[in-house]
């Protein structure tokens, strides 16, 4: 096989590996500003989408303007994630040149999907892959691929070995000889769960006592549902606005994919939908919390609730995943200052990153590269891919770390 690392080599984001020409693994975007897409040109016979967040699926209808459109292969939530943010992306950038595609693009690509669930294996561009479950978000898989000529590559996606309250964490371990293996928390210990939760209520709870607002920025995918549930656990009025309230209600119809579907049913329910734009600046000046996108504070119901707390410190931002270098999000958390639509304003309110991580840490990717001793590993998806591939390498694991553009033949 040869593999040609598009995108998500020594970064996070616009994740994109092309085998043998033929067939592409996952087609993302990175989150910055402005959006960037996988490099080069590519024509692939079949797509395996890993799971449904932007930096994996975001530049997929691009795949769709041509004569020889590809197959996509997913599991059913994947689908309708890709195709959720898909429309989002055309309603916030179409008929731009941040937008690749078309609404044309969109269409075609429902028509070139291929749904499967986990442990079924299914050909793609001649290739025998199966999904198995990554415990990212719902619907997440790894897939393994096998070629023609026998060799096993397992491509990890996003993954994490540890259970959230919305997904159970991944434990399937199938054999493979080569693993492009996701590295975002390399260099870092988790806190335990419990703590992170416990804190995140406790500071939330105390925020709103004291007559404050606590906004909760939050992927849309996965991190708003799961802060959700914590509120519901932990007895918080909250709010719920942007994409996240399509999701949440679009989840419901996929029980298989969640740990346990009547406690999210439950989180739903307690939630309140915003459900007018005109609503936000009313919900913003009430002591409540409000989970809402963007999580990076990259677009999205954010870019009104931030600025109208951002003036008192008794007022709270409780960011609840990975700050992308170059977001919003990041520079806000860093600087205590953030572009907001084209102006930069400061901000006052108290920030705070809780690390309600979906991504296996230091611990959980070596027990997880433990199964893997004899293969080969290719470290991709991390801010210190390098650095992670030498420390592998240390320890006897035939490790590397490819480059944006580099073709690597295993």
């Amino acid at each position: 096989m040869n593999l040609e690392f598009l995108g998500g080599a020594g970064e996070i984001g616009r994740s994109a590996l092309l085998v043998d020409d033929s067939l592409l693994l996952d087609y993302g975007m990175a989150s910055t500003t402005p959006p960037s897409y996988p490099v080069g040109r590519v024509s692939p016979e079949a797509v395996v989408v890993t799971h449904g967040h932007l930096d994996h699926v975001g530049a997929l209808p691009a795949l769709m303007s041509g004569t020889d459109r590809p197959e996509v292969h997913w599991t059913p939530p994947t689908r309708e994630f890709a195709l959720t943010l898909a429309r989002d992306t055309l309603k916030l950038h179409g008929n731009t040149p941040r937008c690749p595609f078309t609404e044309t693009d969109v269409q075609r690509l429902t028509q070139e999907s291929h749904t499967h669930g986990y442990g079924e294996s299914f050909d793609a561009a001649g290739y025998e892959v199966t999904f198995s479950n990554a415990g990212h978000i719902p619907g997440s898989a790894h897939a393994l691929v096998t070629g023609r000529e026998g060799t096993r590559l397992l491509y990890t996606g996003d993954f994490h070995t540890d259970s959230q309250r919305l997904v159970a964490g991944s434990t399937d371990r199938p054999d493979a000889d080569v693993v492009v293996c996701e590295s975002t928390y390399a260099d870092v210990r988790h806190e335990p769960r419990e703590q992170v939760e416990r804190r995140f209520a406790r500071e939330l709870r105390e925020t709103v006592a004291q007559g404050g607002t606590v906004v909760v920025p939050a992927f849309a995918i996965g991190r708003t549902q799961e802060a959700l549930m914590l509120c519901e656990r932990y007895d918080l009025d909250c709010y719920v606005d942007g994409m996240g309230k399509r999701v949440s209600r679009m989840l419901r119809s996929h029980p298989d994919y969640l740990r346990d579907p009547e406690a999210f049913s439950r989180a739903v329910s307690h939630a309140r939908f915003v459900t007018s734009p005109g609503q936000r600046e009313r919900v913003a000046a009430q002591n409540t919390v409000v989970v809402t996108t963007s999580g990076m504070l990259s677009g999205g119901p954010a870019m009104t609730y931030v600025p109208e707390v951002r003036g008192s410190p008794v007022n709270l931002l409780a960011f609840v995943g990975y700050q992308v270098e170059g977001t919003t999000g990041r520079e806000v958390l860093e600087t205590g200052r953030g572009d907001f639509d084209g102006r930069v304003l400061p901000v006052s309110a108290r920030t705070e990153l809780f690390e309600l991580s979906a991504h296996a840490d230091r611990d959980g990717l070596r027990e997880f590269l433990s199964s893997y001793e004899d293969a080969r590993v290719l470290v991709n998806h991390g801010d210190r891919c390098d650095w992670f591939a030498e420390q592998l390498r240390e320890d006897g694991v035939d490790a590397s770390a490819p480059e944006l553009g580099d073709t690597v033949e295993v």
